[in-house]
């Protein structure tokens, strides 16, 4: 089974590389462009075939590991 995690910078962060990509868009004549927030994917292989516990595992590591969750929210994506 695989799992992707999503992380972001939750709302109310500085996103200073968004904030570059958004100026490096316009200065490259893409306009209309009001705001870019980055993140990050990270995908897993695992052994676990039970949906449940491979969830509550992957969302385990986000919690330790993944993700600094006092300034970033995790979405997990079993596939």
């Amino acid at each position: 089974m695989k799992a992707r995690v999503h992380v972001m910078l939750k709302n109310g962060v500085l996103d200073p590389q968004g904030e570059a990509v958004r100026h490096a868009l316009g200065a490259m004549g893409f306009e209309g462009v009001e705001g870019v927030r980055q993140g990050k994917v990270i995908e897993l292989d695992l052994a676990e075939t039970d949906t449940a516990r491979a969830e509550k595992t992957v969302t385990e590591m986000c919690e330790k590991l993944l993700a600094n969750t006092v300034i970033e929210s995790y979405r997990v994506e079993l596939v």
